[in-house]
């Protein structure tokens, strides 16, 4: 029994960022699915994305990304009022000014989300396969 597994990974770091935004490319956003909690200070997005971490895979998984510590929010590009909306996500890319990180997520035709934090804190949460109809949540 081959069946895979759902993962965590955690980004305290640039570097670890990097990892999130490798596997998190291509992934699909449904505008809708993307919420600021601005008085928890976290901001969460549910991505559909195909598996890169698996070769030749064509699996797709539904995760999370979640950012916590989040201090303010930008959208660029984005018409908030269109719910259905689908967005590509090309990159997600960090800078630091002074002692403020800005996190920014790219999409694609130049959309973009801009997050503000003093520290790096951002998860990614597998919920289910795509691909399985067996997979619970």
């Amino acid at each position: 029994m081959n069946k895979p597994y759902l993962k965590k990974i955690i980004a305290q770091t640039p570097e670890d960022l990097q990892i999130i935004s490798a596997c998190c490319s291509e992934g699909i956003v449904k505008v809708s699915d993307i919420k600021y909690l601005q008085k928890n200070k976290i901001f969460l997005i549910s991505i559909n994305r195909h598996a890169k971490e698996i070769e030749k895979s064509q699996i797709k998984i539904n995760s999370i990304i979640r950012f916590e510590y989040i201090q303010g929010s930008k959208s660029k590009n984005i018409d908030q009022k269109n719910q259905d909306e689908e967005l590509e996500l090309i990159s997600i890319d960090i800078f630091k000014k002074n002692n403020i990180f800005e996190i920014t997520l790219l999409f694609l035709n130049n959309k973009i989300i801009t997050l503000t934090a003093e520290i790096i804190e951002v998860i990614l949460e597998d919920q289910k396969s795509l691909n399985d109809k067996n997979t619970e949540l």
